[in-house]
């Protein structure tokens, strides 16, 4: 035993008390008594040599930890800013890039820019040949884009086919010219597994100015973007306030478009399709028109891509669709046309991509009770050869219904025997293109007799597009051609008018 009044009791404690407070570091003496009260000093220490290297262990897993999460939370804040696909910057980190820009200060002359820019042809990749191949393209996009820029200039993608460059400092003029080198980038073709593609842009430019907000800059170069897209592709635009208000005009032509499709605003006017050895009219296409109440007429031409621009195209569509079949149905009630006459109506792509247009066809066809073999859809040569696997379901689905399907356009570009004989269409609308020169070219009646050979091949017939004058339909009708259509049969007319157009067609019909 040791005495009550041995130094090394009050050490003892002592060290307990410091290892209690948190520092293990602290040891106790031992005494060269080596007695149980140096066994228990000794223990202590060990006890304390322990912890401390517990401690320290867990100390250094805390740091791993903290590490980790560090890591982590900095791998989120990118992934937060970056563009899964291309690895580019995306909205969020654009619109840091540009609040950044806008608050500092630049040399004289000097602005933040933007360059906005969309890619010209990349639906028509994507839908024909698929999103691996448009991933591809996209990629391949934001690698040519990163190699024509400065160092110091950020390239977002901001999603789809959608791109922007945020130049930190930079006179207008230089980032124009950063701009054209992006242009020029893209022109070269892209491999693709198979084939090689072209993708071009048109870039919208806004140069910022001080307390403009990076939003507003933003929707500048999307002005200004669409005014390049206006003028044709692989062009840049600089944004310039009047852009503004012709937006705001486009805007509330779209409004009054919509306006118009859903209150009946619009109108349809109806071309007569001709047998050509008999005169007889055989069917009308369907033509819509648009007497805008403060505009007067809006051509065709302007306000149907306006739909296809705004997402109403298939709302004009099934417009369309449903006026003409149920004018068809008035006029076989008053047994103007018998069940041999059909109505044509133009369909957009948008519309095979629905599969709820295959059933607005049905509902229409039961509503009425028109026959499905006198109701003929058009789609352009583009459109049905360009298709995707949804596309072609659709055609299988309209085709199952029983309605004719025409091809419109036919020899545009894309014409080979190989898709038509592919393809569930019923007819070919023959470009006027092909017979501009019928009657005053002396090779032109080889090259119509070469189309219909190669149409009439594949199983099908065709209708000839743009007859203007008696002598070209004289010479279509002694090739063999059946049908026809054009200004010298009938321009397009109000429904009222055709009855007189039905009565007085035979004898007009024979020049």
């Amino acid at each position: 035993m040791f005495a009550d009044n041995d130094p090394r009791l009050s050490q003892l404690l002592e060290g307990i008390v410091r290892l209690a407070s948190g520092d293990l570091s602290s040891r106790i003496e031992v005494s060269p008594a080596r007695d149980e009260l140096d066994a228990i000093i000794m223990g202590t220490n060990l006890l304390a040599e322990d912890l401390q290297i517990i401690y320290e262990e867990l100390e250094q897993r805390v740091q791993v930890r903290t590490q980790l999460l560090h890591e982590a939370h900095l791998e989120m804040q990118k992934m937060a800013m970056q563009d899964p696909l291309t690895g580019l910057a995306n909205r969020s980190a654009l619109i840091e890039s540009l609040r950044a820009a806008l608050d500092a200060e630049h040399p004289p002359g000097e602005v933040p820019v933007i360059l906005l820019m969309d890619l010209d042809a990349f639906k028509s990749i994507n839908d024909s040949m698929g999103h691996t191949a448009g991933d591809q393209v996209l990629i391949t996009v934001g690698e040519r884009i990163r190699g024509a820029v400065r160092a110091s200039d950020v390239v977002a993608r901001l999603g789809g086919d959608e791109f922007a460059i945020v130049l930190p400092s930079a006179t207008p003029d230089q980032a124009a010219i950063v701009g054209h080198r992006i242009l020029a980038a893209l022109d070269s073709p892209i491999e693709l597994p198979g084939r090689s593609v072209r993708c071009g842009a048109s870039i919208g430019l806004s140069a910022g100015s001080a307390g403009q907000a990076p939003e507003d800059m933003l929707m500048e170069a999307d002005v200004a973007m669409y005014a390049s897209k206006a003028e044709g592709q692989n062009r840049l635009h600089r944004f310039e306030p009047a852009l503004l208000l012709m937006r705001r005009l486009r805007r509330q032509l779209v409004d009054d478009l919509r306006t118009a499709i859903k209150n009946d605003g619009l109108t349809l006017h109806y071309q007569p399709v001709v047998e050509l050895a008999t005169g007889r009219v055989e069917g009308v296409e369907a033509l819509v028109r648009w007497n805008h109440p403060t505009r007067g007429f809006v051509m065709p031409d302007e306000f149907i891509p306006l739909a296809e621009e705004a997402g109403l195209i298939s709302e004009l569509g099934l417009w369309v669709l449903r006026t003409a079949v149920h004018q068809l149905r008035s006029w076989i009630d008053a047994s103007l046309v018998d069940t041999m006459f059909s109505v044509r109506i133009n369909i957009s792509a948008t519309d095979l991509q629905s599969l709820q247009f295959i059933e607005d066809v049905r509902t229409v066809l039961k509503e009425t009770g028109v026959r499905p073999e006198q109701v003929v859809l058009e789609l352009t040569e583009v459109a049905i050869v360009k298709g995707n696997e949804l596309d072609r379901y659709s055609l299988g689905g309209l085709r199952g219904l029983g309605v004719g399907i025409e091809i419109d356009d036919f020899g545009t570009g894309y014409s080979s025997i190989s898709y038509l004989r592919r393809l569930p269409v019923d007819r070919v609308k023959v470009d006027r293109s092909l017979i501009s020169g019928l009657g005053s070219d002396p090779s032109q009646p080889e090259l119509v007799a070469a189309v219909l050979q190669l149409v009439r091949a594949c199983g099908l017939e065709a209708v000839w597009e743009g007859v203007e004058t008696a002598e070209q339909a004289e010479i279509l009708r002694g090739l063999g051609c059946l049908s026809a259509q054009g200004y010298y049969f009938g321009r397009p007319v109000p429904p009222e008018q055709i009855p007189v157009l039905l009565a007085d067609r035979p004898e007009s019909a024979n020049p």
